[in-house]
């Protein structure tokens, strides 16, 4: 694996020692001229590109032997530009940019984005139960399949790679249901100002009830291999610990503060989408270290399950509408999945370039031009599968976002990620990145 190395930069400041740089896999000369000067302390630079950096990030890791004296994050490398694109975008397109921020968990952007739009357009009261039944089932299915992502790859970083086929194999069997309700596996588009694109085909309650005990039990095969494992807890247990208060000033979020013993979760504390009327449980633990991260995700997919069979129940009682009346909001497309997994309804097609021209015209103007929003500006949180999640919208009075800003949990959390490594082991700061679980989409946007 090519190491690149390089001993000038900001991190650098009280450095006066011999400088050397690494370019490739020449990292036996480098060691080698190190031991002849004596000289233990040196400057690695671990990313921006690198399999156990989570995409694109760079870890500025000043260490002494095998100890990190001080690390550095450094983000931008993956800048996508999303939130200035959204405002040359009208407020329905925004939904197909957000939703590739943090590509492991599209739903968790998509749906308080269009929370945000609603609140905007004064329209929150209005929007279906079924529609937000559908919100809900993907949000908290979305959870596990993230949360699977989170501790299996970490799993792969360290040698386990039995870990990672067994998490994916559980993920899949998520994405199919993705795929059945959205026509696509990620980066769906589907949630949408005012409902959702469409009604959830009539099998899909039955689908996720037949495939859910499939992901159950590779969520227990995965717990029996790691919980009791004493490699495993040697490598996650007192690694990347970070005390409450000091987590806390941080802007620590999500499964990792409540790691720590503090029982933030916005779905109890500021509830959105009807959760307050679910049976569910916010898990905690004290330990605060990768092992507890660990612990509070694994329980959280069965709380998410629990979630998900009240939401099933929910749906198979409660047909209607998943879009708002107001036709000059709501999505006009009536689209049905085809062969190609995409399209719109032949029947709608045809009424509208045969049969109304009124229909086609405003389907065309909505589409192409977008809806209004009245000026002012919102800011809608919701608790994300990695924590905290806010989009502030700001809008003019016109067809498109004046300014869309995401708080992203992953960028947050990357704050905490120094305090966790400096005093630490080398190969700890692998662990203690993979338990904070950043997706560099997200914290690049």
């Amino acid at each position: 694996m090519a190491t690149n190395l390089h001993a000038t930069g900001p991190a650098l400041d009280s450095h006066t020692g011999p400088e050397f740089t690494a370019e490739g896999g020449d990292w036996a000369s480098i060691a080698a001229e190190a031991e002849r000067l004596g000289e233990e302390r040196i400057v690695v630079n671990m990313g921006p590109v690198h399999p156990s950096t989570h995409g694109v990030l760079r870890l500025i890791l000043d260490i002494e032997g095998e100890t990190v004296n001080e690390l550095r994050v450094g983000t931008g490398y993956l800048h996508t530009g999303i939130e200035k694109n959204m405002e040359y975008r009208t407020w329905t397109q925004g939904v197909t940019f957000c939703t590739r921020m943090d590509y492991v968990a599209p739903f968790f952007q998509e749906v308080p984005y269009c929370l945000a739009v609603e609140k905007l357009l004064g329209i929150t009261d209005e929007v279906p139960e079924r529609a937000t039944l559908i919100r809900v089932l993907l949000m908290e299915l979305n959870r596990i399949a993230s949360h699977l992502v989170a501790i299996c790859t970490a799993g792969n970083e360290l040698g386990a790679t039995t870990m990672m086929t067994i998490g994916f194999r559980a993920r899949e069997e998520i994405l199919r249901i993705f795929e059945h309700i959205t026509g696509l596996r990620m980066n769906h588009a589907y949630i949408r100002p005012g409902g959702v694109a469409q009604d959830i085909p009539a099998d899909t309650t039955e689908m996720v009830r037949r495939l859910l005990p499939n992901v159950r039990r590779d969520i227990g095969e995965l717990q029996d291999l790691t919980m009791a494992n004493p490699i495993y807890k040697a490598r996650h247990e007192d690694v990347g610990y970070i005390s409450l208060s000091a987590a806390l000033a941080l802007g620590l979020t999500g499964p990792c503060l409540r790691a720590a013993g503090y029982p933030l979760d916005l779905r109890k504390v500021s509830p959105y989408c009807g959760y307050e009327t679910y049976d569910f449980d916010v898990i905690t633990e004290t330990a605060s270290d990768a092992m507890a991260r660990v612990k509070v995700r694994w329980a959280e997919c069965y709380e998410s399950m629990k979630i998900v069979y009240q939401v099933l129940d929910r749906l198979d009682a409660t047909p209607g509408p998943v879009m708002v009346a107001d036709k000059k909001v709501a999505w006009p497309a009536q689209l049905s999945i085809g062969s190609d997994g995409q399209g719109n309804s032949l029947d709608h097609i045809r009424e509208i370039m045969g049969t109304s021209m009124e229909s086609l015209i405003h389907h065309f103007k909505l589409v192409t031009e977008g809806f209004r929003v009245p000026a002012g500006q919102v800011y809608q949180t919701i608790e994300h599968a990695k924590g905290v999640m806010g989009v502030h919208l700001v809008s003019d009075g016109g067809t498109r976002p004046y300014r869309a800003h995401f708080r992203d949990p992953s960028f947050s959390n990357l704050q905490s990620m120094s305090i966790m490594s400096e005093g630490g082991q080398l190969a700890d700061v692998v662990v203690t990145l993979a338990s904070l679980d950043p997706v560099l989409g997200g914290v690049d946007r």
